[in-house]
């Protein structure tokens, strides 16, 4: 018979765990319907203001094979669960003649579920040396073919009885999504103009959302959610992919790749005039001339290259923090981007949130009294938002903007790399911070957010409506100290 204060602790765990679902569930979906249903609001005035439907289109097209995959392979998983354990036992039965046991199937069904971070972790460090070699455009083109071999792996496994294949499936397909969240903001953010970089950036977070809703409509049992169904419901990531294959050739190369990293200036003055309009692009051009001056035909980095580099220590240090921050989930901040800038709502959200771990500690703490549930959910719901104002969709941006042409891919590859250990690593270490510190798991956070919003407010300038040189140049005192004379003009990013 279980004593009075072992019931009461099992009693205390399970409203714990419960709430810790509801938390879980939240950031689910406030992230998918309601957060898509609102982005897709703001689509009218937002894409109002774009020079040409050329730059729209070449949004969307970059958008489905991008984000898009990843927001939909993170969401289809969730639909076959039961019908995957049965595969993998009656594939271990046929194949051994004895049957799985449950610790062995709860370790495959584990590798199945995680070596997606895995793959993704790996395409991130695979971003950067495409979009070097291949171009930011033909990076995006070439990691399709990633995606319709994982698909086809997937697809292929259950007639197979090869449980295997969709393991390797499942690595291809994280691949395919670590190298699309590198290039896609990489494309979108240097197509676009100065003025409209944060909002245009924000496609990336939108077709996010939009995957993960795709993800569990098309995984409804009454669609392809059933047993029959699951290696197809899998390997439909195919299709996203066929789509950017058959769109995506239309539109011209990023027209800094084209200038800066190939020297080809008639090829980046027509793609400047197809992005931007025949009468619009004279600006992005200049500018995009003095970035080419100042950089002085430097060739670009390698990840490695950048922990050396002097000019770019504080960037660094503000990719490898950021990206640890945006590993919770949210909605996104709309048309506040380009009205507020990035520095107030990314810091304003991290500010906001470390309010309500406060506020939810203490509901958690005082649960016995009738209103702390109701404090509770409201401090979840008020946290997800505080999220979503800035550090959910501002910080892909800042990654663009923090660097030149010479160093953006390889911090694309050294943010993409923080962003999916730091997935991984939350998920592994959540349960034990749970189950050590309970109501008071918040803390963690907590902390973690006030750490992040003083870095914001002490290091991160404002980039709104600022060219890339003009962003480095306040850096320039951080990276080198105050002792140094800033040089005046454009060539102030170089290094003494």
């Amino acid at each position: 018979m279980a004593s009075p204060g072992n019931t009461a602790d099992k009693q205390e765990s399970r409203g714990l765990s419960h709430l810790l679902c509801l938390w879980t569930v939240m950031l689910g979906q406030l992230s998918k319907p309601p957060g898509t249903f609102a982005l897709w609001l703001t689509f009218p005035a937002c894409f109002a203001k774009l020079p040409t439907w050329t730059l729209f289109l070449a949004m969307c097209a970059a958008g489905i094979g991008g984000t898009f995959q990843y927001g939909y392979n993170v969401s289809v998983i969730n639909a076959p669960t039961e019908h995957i354990h049965m595969f993998l036992n009656e594939s271990w039965q046929a194949r051994y003649q004895t049957a799985l046991s449950p610790g062995l199937l709860t370790l495959l069904w584990s590798t199945v579920a995680s070596i997606f971070s895995l793959g993704g972790l790996a395409g991130a460090h695979l971003g950067g040396p495409m979009a070097i070699r291949l171009g930011r455009k033909g990076g995006l083109l070439t990691n399709n073919l990633i995606a319709m071999l994982a698909a086809l792996l997937m697809g292929i496994s259950s007639p197979t009885g090869l449980f295997e294949l969709l393991i390797v499936g499942r690595f291809l397909i994280g691949m395919n999504t670590g190298i699309g969240l590198s290039l896609q903001p990489l494309y979108i953010g240097e197509a676009a103009p100065k003025h409209l970089r944060g909002m245009m950036t924000m496609g990336s977070s939108i077709f996010l959302t939009g995957g993960i809703l795709t993800g569990q409509i098309v995984g409804l049992r009454e669609l392809f959610g059933g047993e029959q169904f699951w290696p197809f419901l899998l390997s439909s990531c195919c299709f996203p992919a066929l789509f950017q294959l058959l769109a995506l050739p239309w539109f011209p190369e990023s027209p800094r790749y084209l200038f800066i990293d190939r020297g080809d200036e008639m090829k980046c003055i027509q793609a400047l005039k197809c992005f931007h309009g025949p009468l619009q692009y004279e600006m992005e051009m200049e500018d995009i001339r003095r970035e080419h001056v100042a950089l002085a035909g430097e060739r670009a980095k390698k990840p490695w290259e950048l922990f050396a580099d002097r000019s770019v220590r504080w960037q660094l240090i503000s990719i490898f923090l950021l990206p640890m921050g945006q590993q919770l989930s949210g909605i996104n901040a709309g048309l506040l981007i380009e009205s507020m800038g990035r520095r107030r709502l990314v810091l304003g959200g991290y500010s906001l949130m470390t309010v309500w771990c406060v506020v939810l500690t203490c509901s958690l703490t005082y649960k016995t009294y009738t209103w702390a549930p109701y404090l509770s959910m409201a401090s979840i719901f008020a946290f997800i938002l505080s999220f979503g104002l800035g550090p959910g969709g501002v910080t892909n941006i800042l990654t663009t903007e923090l660097f030149t042409q010479s160093s953006r891919p390889a911090a694309y590859t050294i943010a993409g790399s923080m962003s999916w250990l730091s997935f991984f690593t939350i998920g592994m270490l959540f349960p034990f911070i749970v189950k050590g510190l309970k109501q008071y798991c918040f803390l963690v956070f907590l902390v973690e957010c006030s750490l992040v919003a003083i870095f914001i407010f002490f290091v991160i300038p404002e980039t709104k409506n600022k060219s890339f040189l003009e962003i480095k140049r306040e850096f320039y005192k951080f990276n080198f100290g105050r002792r140094i004379l800033e040089p005046e003009g454009e060539l102030c990013e170089r290094t003494p």
